[in-house]
């Protein structure tokens, strides 16, 4: 538990760590000095002098020790639908007699455009195969080039068995992209046990990197100088400052790097970081499951209305859990407004993030009375709570 790292407002019950972490404490002083003793005392002189240029491959060992990623293996920087493109892109290459990218109806929308996208740039008769999550083992046959998926629904928090599918199509030639977005700082994941070749994810969920906090992506270690990445960019070259016209992708982990790195995101994403010091992913994840098992059996019981819309069986989910209610969008208006954020998926899911380094029993107890005396009374029908805001 270290909610005194984290800087919640006075009387708000945050449960949404799974769309955006608060802030931790540190990340304001960090910022400082980057911005101050850094980019406006040394000035471009903070490339070298302050070590801008290796930190995505500095933080991405960072972030691959909490997921089981060998060093030298995880980088960091721009956003995760690059990352899931560069990652698609590759696998596909290693592939490339098969036309098949399989996936499901519970990946994140993004992931699937991007899929989309990148399969009509190339035109060469690709199939995107979208099927129900509990029907991806069936589906994976010898026709299959590359399994992508989410590890964790964003929607109901369902859980994939990584090991076993990943087995499964490794067994029928297929090559495997796991989305940890949901996952990463979550719940225990060990990339380099599961033999996956590629990972990829954001920092600012579980990880409170920030909004807008870089993504990063993760290459098995004996494929990476395999790849031919398919955004070139010039940090991702041999030698980007040579300026050469012709591209020589980099050795190792440094090739799937594309444009110039955000430095002031990267420095408050290291800051954020230190929060996780000491902190055993499976005592988290116990407490998580015990967090959210509190708080369906207290919905449950006070709040009739309400479906549970994730898996019973906590093994089987994330971090997160969501009900299905008809008024689910002005229900967590209501919720906002009375302290206790979370957040809405349309058409009807309202969802709740369970961390343990800032939420424990007393918050929800505390978030359960609250949802049922809104539900009880009706607060959610006030005319305040009914308008749609762009991000829901």
């Amino acid at each position: 538990m270290k909610k005194d790292q984290f800087q919640i407002p006075e009387g708000v019950i945050y449960m949404d760590g799974n769309s955006l972490g608060p802030l931790p404490k540190s990340v304001p002083t960090r910022l400082s000095q980057t911005v101050h003793d850094e980019w406006g005392a040394m000035l471009i002189k903070g490339w070298n002098d302050a070590g801008w240029m290796d930190m995505p491959t500095r933080l991405g060992d960072r972030i691959g020790a909490m997921l089981g990623c060998a060093n030298g293996s995880v980088v960091l920087g721009d956003t995760l639908s690059i990352k899931v493109y560069q990652a698609l892109a590759a696998a596909l290459n290693l592939n490339p007699d098969r036309r098949v990218v399989l996936s499901d109806n519970g990946n994140f929308p993004s992931d699937l455009y991007m899929a989309q996208g990148l399969l009509n740039t190339l035109n060469r008769g690709h199939e995107l195969r979208v099927v129900d999550p509990d029907k991806v083992l069936e589906h994976i046959t010898s026709d299959v080039a590359v399994l992508m998926l989410t590890h964790i629904d964003y929607r109901s928090g369902r859980m994939h068995d990584m090991m076993a599918l990943t087995k499964a199509a490794q067994d029928s030639g297929v090559v495997v992209i796991w989305d940890l977005a949901h996952s990463a700082g979550a719940v225990p994941v060990d990339m380099g046990a599961s033999g996956a070749e590629f990972a990829v994810g954001c920092t600012y969920k579980y990880l409170n990197g920030g909004p807008g906090a870089p993504a990063f992506i993760y290459v098995r270690p004996d494929l990476i100088d395999r790849i031919d990445p398919s955004l070139s960019g010039w940090l991702g070259h041999d030698a980007p400052f040579a300026f050469e016209l012709g591209y020589r992708p980099a050795g190792g982990i440094d090739r799937m790097r594309v444009g110039t790195p955000p430095i002031l995101q990267m420095a408050a994403l290291d800051a954020a970081l230190d929060v996780w010091e000491g902190v055993s992913m499976d005592e988290l994840r116990n407490n998580s499951i015990a967090l959210s098992e509190r708080f369906i059996s207290g919905v449950e019981q006070h709040c009739p209305t309400l479906t549970l819309a994730s898996p019973r069986d906590p093994q089987l989910r994330g971090s997160q859990v969501s009900f299905q209610c008809e008024n689910g969008y002005a229900v967590m208006q209501a919720l906002i407004h009375h302290g206790v954020i979370g957040d809405f998926r349309a058409p009807d899911l309202i969802r709740f993030g369970f961390t343990p380094l800032y939420l424990d029993s007393g918050d929800i107890d505390q978030a359960v009375d609250i949802l049922a005396r809104i539900m009880r009374d009706d607060l959610w029908q006030d005319a305040k709570f009914q308008t749609r805001s762009a991000v829901t």
